[in-house]
């Protein structure tokens, strides 16, 4: 009886990039090894290496895939009815769920650089593409008047990883539920913590 050699399974990009955000969610950026990532999707590492995929690799993809789905999840408060301060509290917890969704792969990317969300230069704001949908939001609040803010842009770039980051910290840290985590690192944001008397004497300083 003639030895019949096994046919390789053929695996679709989709299923290593699945791999991969498993091994990086569980090991981070250092422990997620090309081993584990093989390991994950069923298949040894030659047939990455034959196939051209690397860590570095599969973690660019999911970084892309994950600023589209950023951008998708920001949209409907960027185009809904109602006042500025309204859709940026929908802005805001548009973030933090989706940081919830990419924790992972968010606390890789911290871990290896968190280079790929600054825009270059001395004094760096983050990249455009994930502070302009904020900007936008701040601009029409001072147009409407339910927003105070000096200067946009800088806004945006503080409100991304005052919010992003602390929600991830304390999900991740503190292990606080995904819903105290956004209440938390939200109202007190938008409300601050001075009492109305005290903000006032404040001012009247």
């Amino acid at each position: 009886m003639r030895y019949k050699c096994p046919i390789a399974r053929s695996v679709p990009q989709s299923e290593f990039l699945d791999a991969a955000r498993q091994v990086f969610s569980a090991h981070g950026y250092s422990g997620a090894t090309v081993e584990r990532i093989a390991d994950a999707a069923g298949v040894s590492r030659v047939t990455l290496h034959r196939r051209g995929i690397s860590k570095d690799g599969l973690l660019s993809e999911l970084v892309a895939a994950a600023t589209e789905d950023y951008q998708q999840r920001l949209w409907p408060a960027l185009t809904a009815t109602g006042s500025a301060a309204g859709r940026l509290v929908q802005a805001l917890e548009s973030l933090c769920a989706m940081a919830e969704e990419h924790m992972g792969l968010l606390t890789a990317l911290r871990e290896q650089s968190d280079g790929v969300f600054h825009e270059d230069g001395e004094e760096a704001l983050t990249r455009n593409v994930f502070t302009e949908p904020f900007e936008r939001l701040l601009c029409d609040g001072v147009d409407d008047g339910t927003l105070q803010v000096t200067d946009p842009e800088e806004t945006a770039t503080v409100l991304f990883n005052l919010v992003g980051w602390s929600y991830i910290h304390l999900r991740r840290g503190h292990g606080w539920s995904p819903e105290r985590a956004s209440r938390a690192v939200i109202e007190p944001l938008l409300h601050g913590l001075l009492a109305k008397d005290a903000a006032l004497a404040g001012a009247s300083r």
